[in-house]
This record gives C-alpha cells, structure tokens and sequence, in this order.
C-alpha cells in the first residue's frame, strides 16, 4: 500500500537536484532563467491569485521579474561580507549563502515528460551558463515576504504580470487554499511551505545565540559567528563549528495517525478533538516520542486518547503535512470494540466512539459531510499553529451547511490522510480483522 498509494501533498514532484544546492554559481545562472517561477508566502500564507469573472483561486506562480524587488541586490547566491559581494567558490561556510535579505529556497526542477530530460550529475554542470541553457523543465525557488512592509508587498504584486492581466493576489489560511491545489501544485506546495516556514522562524544558533544566515540556497542555516570576517573577541567558540554536523538542517516531525478497526472488521474508532469545530470526527494522531518505534507510538497514543489497547498494527502510507514541517505515517490496528474507551488519561479528546461502516457511508455520502469552510479550517489551525493572522482580500464565502441538513457528524476530507484511512475502510479497500494488512482492488 504504501508504496502505491500517494496521498494529497505528496508525490515529491520536484526532482530536487539537492547535489547542486551549494554550486552558487548555478543557482545564480538558473534564478533569472525565464522559465523559473516563484510561490511567495506571508508568515506562511501562500499567495493565490484570482480573477474576477471566475472567481476561481489558484497558487499564484510569479516570475524572477515579479519578485526581483524581494531578492535585494545581485549575486542572490553566495553572497559576501558586503551587499553586491560574491564570495569565494571555495569557502564552505559561504556555500550559496545569503547573509543580506530574506532567505530563499531553491525547491529544484519540473522535468519535461521525455525521454531526453534526466537529472543530469554535478560533475556536468561545470559551465552554470550552458547547464541552464540545455536544462529542460521548470526551475522553482520559495520565499516569504513577511519582513516586509505591507504597502511595499502590495505595491510589488499589483505591477506582476498576473496584477497587470486583472487577477487579484492575496495571502491566503494554507489549510483552506488546499482545496484549490491540483496534485502537482499540492506536492511543490507542501515542499515549498515547510522550508520558508523554517528559515522563517529559525533566527538563531541553537548552539549559542547568535544570528543565524542561509546558504545551501535555503536549505541549511549556520551560525554568523562561523563567518570569516566575524568578530569573536572574548567569545567562546560556538559548538556548531565542531564536528561534521555543525549546521542546522530542516527538520521533519513525524506524527502517527490511525484508525482502530474491531475485531470483525465492520466498526470504526473515530474520536472528536475538544478543538475542533462541531460535530467533526477524525482519527487519531499525535507525535512520535524520542525511543519508540511508529508502532510504539500508535499504542501509546490510543491508550492515552481513548483508553484503548490495539494490536495489529499494519501501515497504510504517509503524508506530508506542511503546518508547519509533519510527516502523517497512517496505520490501521485492531481493537475490541467491548471495552471501555475513556478520554480522561490525557483529556485531548471531547468524545471518541465506534461508529459502524453503514454510518460512515452515509456522512460521505452527504453533500457536505467532508466538506469545510475556511472558518472550520481556520479552527482547526488555530489547534496546533494557535491564532491565525486576519486572512486579507477574502474573495470566497464560507460554505455552511444550513442547520435542517447537516449530516450527523462530520469527517476529514480526502486532501488529509485520515479522510483516506477512514473512506478506505468504509469502501472495502482494506480488511480489518486479519493478521496483515490486504489490499482490495486498486486503490
């Protein structure tokens, strides 16, 4: 399953030529290439464009031009002590670093659908001129403009080419923009979301305080006090020069996520957050610990959310989650609907039940049982990020169901992980009562 299925956010769409992250000279030849596009974000709000006939929102893609008062003065990679100073090729700290103006995230390469394009090695790009010029496909790099002044941003967007063509440019919640993400902008998407939101918030050296600068064109963070010309006098040397892993790399937080299935196979554990907007039901999840195993994790947090013993635990597959850098690893247990659930050991959940497949067939069977607006999208954000910022130039109403035809409890979506592990049982697709996990049909 896991190897077949791809969930809404993954696919890794990008080949990420992650050899070619330290060559400044390459990013900076394929950075002004025309055919390079940019998604710009604010504190995490991606920006989506929407013109006024259709009123359709989708993920705004800019060009160098459109952003090129965001990116500060050239060389953009591999920058020195002074603006507008190339460093050396040759120094390590200096990598395709940015030590003046926002970071940026070289996020890597659309291939064409041919047979000719390929991920060419480093060893071949030796002249960044001629790389750029023979490489064939979509160049994507990421930044957030949150430093900036707001008027400034504004200004800035209105004279893009998609401003000047009529389409309106706002900084949207992330999880409501979902809906109108294909599989390819969703994958870019989620990539793009997690790294500006980590060189966004990570401002210091974990090691000892200083300032903290990119290079690896977004990818690694290092500490100011490693720089050549840094002035260390009477400091103590910072432990992240020592050693080979003295750069802070992106990080990833696993989080398990499952669904306890009876005995017999024709019931469901579904439990309901005390956060989350009404009559909504999930799976359940929560962060794998330091020393446990993915299964280790889906027994202690059943026990702790719902007072259940599982066992059996068989995976389904995983997803990236972008709020801000999850990895959703999806499993299925088994679990005797005849004991008690309590939701009094770590008080996270309001309710958890058993819920039969004919119940469940019938919520996602309703007009609006997976349905949510941006207000339950916000409150559902607002249970891990905390409050949001005030989303600008809305151009879509909420959608609520009217309260003579809601369905008894409402679901995830298919855009998450738990929407998928819960309608593929209710379709069939798996068998819960048996030693391993089976696929019916194609999934």
């Amino acid at each position: 399953m896991g190897e077949t299925f791809v969930n809404f956010l993954g696919g890794s769409p990008l080949n990420r030529l992650s050899w070619l992250r330290p060559s400044q000279s390459f990013l900076n030849a394929v950075v002004v290439s025309p055919a390079t596009r940019w998604i710009l974000f604010n504190s995490g709000q991606p920006l989506v464009s929407v013109y006024p006939d259709t009123q359709k929102r989708a993920l705004a893609y800019l060009s160098t031009i459109d952003v090129k008062p965001f990116l500060g003065t050239e060389p953009y990679f591999g920058q020195g002590q002074n603006e507008g100073e190339a460093a050396a090729e040759d120094v390590h700290v200096l990598e395709a670093a940015r030590i003046h103006n926002s970071p940026v995230v070289f996020l890597g390469l659309k291939e064409n659908q041919s047979e000719s394009a390929s991920a060419l090695p480093s060893s071949d790009f030796s002249d960044p001129q001629a790389a750029v010029a023979n490489l064939e496909g979509t160049p994507y790099f990421s930044l957030d403009v949150a430093d900036f002044e707001e008027g400034k941003v504004n200004e800035i967007l209105q004279n893009t080419e998609l401003g000047k063509n009529g389409a309106t440019l706002t900084f949207v919640e992330p999880r409501a923009a979902m809906s109108s993400l294909d599989a390819f902008t969703a994958g870019v998407f989620a990539e793009a979301r997690s790294m500006v939101d980590w060189n966004y918030r990570n401002k210091f050296c974990p090691a000892c305080g200083s300032p903290v600068f990119s290079l690896w064109a977004g990818w690694k963070l290092s500490c100011t006090s490693l720089l050549p010309w840094a002035d260390n006098t009477g400091k103590k040397p910072c432990p992240s020069g020592r050693g080979l892993h003295n750069f802070a790399h992106p990080r990833t937080d696993p989080v398990v996520i499952m669904c306890a299935i009876n005995q017999t196979g024709d019931k469901i554990l579904l439990g309901r957050n005390k956060k989350f907007p009404g009559k909504f039901y999930s799976a359940l999840a929560g962060f794998i610990e330091p020393g446990e195993s993915f299964e280790d994790a889906v027994k202690r947090e059943m026990w702790e959310e719902a007072g259940v013993k599982v066992w059996d635990i068989r995976y389904h597959s995983g997803q990236p989650w972008p709020y801000p850098a999850n990895l959703m690893v999806g499993f299925y247990a088994t679990a005797d609907d005849s004991a008690p659930i309590r939701t009094d050991l770590d008080n996270e959940l309001e309710d958890a039940r058993w819920y039969t497949r004919e119940e469940i067939l019938a919520v996602l069977a309703h007009p609006t049982g997976t349905n949510f607006s941006r207000r339950d999208y916000k409150q559902i954000a607002e249970i891990q990020d905390g409050p949001d910022k005030k989303e600008s130039g809305a151009t879509v109403q909420d959608q609520i169901a009217s309260k003579d035809d809601e369905p008894p409890f409402r679901m995830p979506p298919l855009t998450a992980i738990a929407g998928v592990l819960i309608q593929h049982w209710a379709d069939g697709k798996i068998e819960g009562n048996v030693s391993s996990f089976t696929s019916k049909g194609n999934l």
